[in-house]
């Protein structure tokens, strides 16, 4: 008697989520400002609001590519019911775009207004979905020379583009000497480590050189594997950064290990290195941070059916 075993199953990723052109795609790489807005939904409405969360998502990249790309993610081992949207725009101009839609996008307003929850099950809008008030919190790309950093040789940008801005807009995926077509980013990749780390304020200049340093030898070795970009808070505390760790895969994670035991070279060497200056004390990139201010959160791109909910109808 012969069996056959089925393929594996590949879990969709990100930029499976939306029809627009894949050369059309926003993301972490290559977007000038990361929103990330995260909501709790009650458990009686897990299907209806993923199916919200989707289709405005999706009426947003239809509509306004070029402006915005805009993915929903699952907490992969957090808590459940939570989504995170990532808006994906192309700068701080464009967002002034995105404001309209309140009052001048029809389309936009009927999926807001539009009731989500029948009335045998007490009716009302997408605010009955959620448990609790959306956070939102604005990234921008770290560049060198931004917040106090000690470097002065610029990454490269890209232009906004509209001739209205003098200066240039810096974009993740120029943070490492990768080249673009082979990085990940989070239309991509299988699943995102969402590392934050505050700095204490007088090793400001030397934890984000720290940490470039280490994105950048990450980058090399774990080439096809992971991509790491570092992001700013726009609004938020000026010293807490983010980093961004795309993974091919969840198993990836485990060559992500394997690098962090140190065996490669150049990694070894910025985990040892002596950061700060005798004047200030001496020592590694373990005196930069507030004390277990370092957390990570895994996010996988949110499919269809994920955990028994509804599918797209």
């Amino acid at each position: 008697m012969t069996t056959t075993s089925s393929p594996p199953f590949v879990l969709p990723t990100a930029q499976d989520q939306t029809s627009i052109a894949r050369h059309a795609i926003l993301h972490s790489g290559n977007a000038g400002v990361v929103v990330e807005r995260v909501g709790q939904l009650r458990p009686e409405f897990r299907s209806e609001g993923r199916l919200f969360a989707r289709e405005l998502s999706e009426y947003l990249n239809t509509n306004y590519a070029g402006i915005v790309t805009v993915f929903v993610y699952e907490e992969t081992f957090g808590t459940k019911d939570r989504l995170h949207w990532l808006l994906h725009i192309k700068s701080l101009y464009a967002y002034e775009t995105l404001v309209q839609m309140g009052t001048q996008d029809v389309g936009w307003r009927d999926i807001v207004l539009r009731q989500r929850v029948p009335d045998e099950r007490g009716g009302g809008g997408w605010d009955r979905l959620f448990d609790g008030p959306l956070r939102e919190t604005v990234l921008i790309p770290s560049a060198f020379g931004m917040y106090g950093t000690s470097e002065s040789t610029p990454d490269s940008v890209s232009s906004d583009g509209d001739g209205a801005a003098t200066f240039v807009v810096p974009v993740a995926q120029s943070q490492t000497s990768v080249p673009a077509d082979e990085q990940l980013n989070s239309g991509n990749c299988g699943i995102i480590m969402h590392r934050v780390g505050e700095l204490k304020y007088e090793y400001r200049a030397e934890g984000r050189a720290f940490s470039r340093a280490l994105c950048e030898s990450w980058n090399k070795v774990l080439a096809g594997h992971a991509t790491i970009y570092l992001y700013e808070e726009a609004f938020g505390r000026s010293d807490r950064i983010h980093h961004f760790i795309h993974l091919k895969s969840l198993s990836s994670y485990y060559t992500l290990m394997g690098v962090r035991a140190m065996s490669d070279p150049e990694t070894r060497e910025v985990f040892t290195r002596q950061w700060i200056a005798e004047e200030k004390g001496g020592g590694g990139w373990d005196r930069m941070f507030v004390q277990s201010s370092l957390t990570d959160l895994a996010l996988t791109p949110q499919h269809w059916g994920m955990y028994a909910t509804k599918t797209e109808e």
